[in-house]
């Protein structure tokens, strides 16, 4: 009955969990799930951790809405933190991925028109691309099946192959304004990007005055053992979209831009109702306080390492279930030889939770207070899945 009642736009697993603590999921009935999708990168600090639980009831207590005809202090701590901490001097609070990325298309859109060039509306994009579900960011992305049926394509994006800079540099023109790119696809497969091609981006826009976003929705906060994942490639954006682990769980994301990018962003050109709500504002903090602590990243590090060399071993003990491993840090992908979705319920039975890509790969994020013993635990699960889907394997062909 309350299945009937919501849309039916998500095909989701038979499990209802009552709580949560670090990195495990506990069902109704008891049931402890191993959580390595981390709600899509979201549960950047674990389940209930108590720094963020504290920091949310404590601002319950005073005040949960505050529209942004007022001054909210912890907005201002929370922007001038990541501004510290990043590239950027500007930073514009929203409630989602999506809306981070709409402020950061109409940031650089808003950019070029304020110059005098308002024909430079255009941003080109990379296939396999994934910025968000509104009209705008499914026509970033440029993936059909999420543009069927939703009307003709918003004007102004142009899609080019992932990496092929021959590509690219013939779809730049007059009206081009931007590049928008992830550092690792992660919808699109946990496909990173190469480091001498990010900086061949970089050199482009500052060769023909582009602005370059990134997302880093996914990547950011940590995800892949640094702050944000641009800062292995040795460059910086003008604009930037995160969310997820920004907020630990409670939703928000942001946009980030250098005074330069954002100069066209004045009074009344682009505004939110819940954005940098107070709420929102003291997960943001709390997460900072935990992400940002001396030896916390390194820490991904350490335990990214001890994974991702137990994937490999893996991979070469089961090659009929495992292709390859991608990714970095804690945001990892498993290329599947089997279809994706029977790895994923392979792990759902050994009570392990993880997220489908694209490209066949499966997804593991776990959230990144995993230790290292918590890591080798997932790991012998992956093993007892691999170990019992080799075996049906060799049941069909028997």
């Amino acid at each position: 009955m309350a299945e009937a009642a919501l849309f039916d736009t998500f095909a989701r697993a038979p499990l209802r969990f009552e709580r949560g603590e670090g990195v495990w999921l506990v069902t109704e009935r008891g049931e402890r799930y191993l959580d390595f999708g981390a709600g899509v990168a979201v549960t950047s600090c674990g389940h209930s951790n108590p720094h963020l639980v504290e920091a949310l009831k404590s601002q319950a207590e005073k005040v949960w809405h505050l529209s942004n005809l007022y001054e909210i202090p912890e907005q201002e701590r929370l922007a001038r933190r990541l501004t510290e901490a990043t590239f950027a001097d500007k930073v514009f609070f929203t409630n989602s991925g999506a809306e981070a990325l709409e402020c950061a298309i109409k940031t650089a859109r808003r950019y070029h028109y304020s110059k005098g060039n308002p024909e430079k509306f255009h941003i080109i994009t990379f296939e396999g691309a994934f910025h968000g579900r509104t009209i705008a960011t499914i026509a970033a992305g440029g993936q059909e099946k999420y543009m069927e049926g939703f009307g003709p394509k918003a004007q102004g994006f142009d899609q080019v192959p992932f990496g092929d800079l021959e590509a690219l540099n013939a779809a730049i023109n007059e009206n081009t304004g931007a590049l928008l790119i992830e550092p690792i696809q992660g919808e699109g497969g946990v496909r990173s990007v190469p480091k001498e091609f990010m900086r061949e981006l970089r050199r482009i826009c500052d060769e023909k005055g582009l602005l370059l976003i990134l997302d880093e929705v996914q990547t950011g906060v940590g995800r892949t053992g640094k702050f944000f994942a641009h800062e292995w490639l040795g460059i910086t954006p003008d604009i930037m979209a995160i969310a997820k682990g920004i907020g630990g769980g409670f939703p928000f994301g942001a946009c980030l831009a250098t005074a330069e990018a954002a100069s066209g962003m004045k009074p009344g050109i682009h505004g939110t109702t819940y954005g940098g709500n107070p709420l929102a504002m003291a997960c943001g903090n709390a997460v900072l306080d935990i992400v940002l602590a001396d030896g916390f990243l390194e820490n991904v590090r350490d335990v990214a390492l001890v994974f991702r060399q137990g994937l490999a071993a893996l991979k070469d003990r089961f090659p009929d279930v495992i292709e390859d491993i991608r990714g970095e840090g804690l945001l990892l992908g498993i290329k599947a030889k089997i279809p994706a979705g029977d790895l994923v319920t392979g792990l759902r039975n050994e009570k392990m939770l993880a997220v489908p890509a694209g490209d066949n790969v499966v997804r593991l994020l776990p959230p990144l207070v995993v230790t290292a013993e918590e890591a080798r635990e997932g790991l012998a699960r992956i093993e007892r899945a691999a170990e019992a889907l080799t075996a049906e394997q060799l049941k069909k062909t028997a």
